[in-house]
């Protein structure tokens, strides 16, 4: 099994709208993308909770079968059509895939 987290630091305004309507848009658009191929056993998106010390505003945790399956999801057409949008708000990513 390998696990893919993905972390997002958004900026403050970007898109024509604040942070705070950019993060629930890529939240709902990265859910969207949870049972795009065979081979993802779990998928969670969570935003930052508010008053905690976080240092990033949106993350992604997905544990998936393999590499391949991996693979399949980034280049799934459903998830490859959100990059712009996530490219145009997010000023930071960091990411992670560990065997687990």
């Amino acid at each position: 099994m390998l696990r893919h987290t993905v972390m997002w630091r958004f900026h403050e305004q970007a898109e024509g709208a604040e942070k705070g309507v950019n993060i629930e848009k890529a939240k709902a658009l990265l859910l969207s993308c949870a049972h795009v191929v065979p081979g993802i056993r779990a998928f969670e998106v969570a935003t930052a909770t508010p008053g905690m010390d976080c240092t990033h505003d949106v993350v992604l945790h997905m544990l998936v079968d393999d590499a391949q399956v991996l693979a399949a999801y980034q280049n799934h057409p459903q998830h490859v059509a959100i990059k712009p949008f996530m490219k145009a708000v997010v000023r930071e990513r960091c990411c992670m895939d560990f065997m687990v």
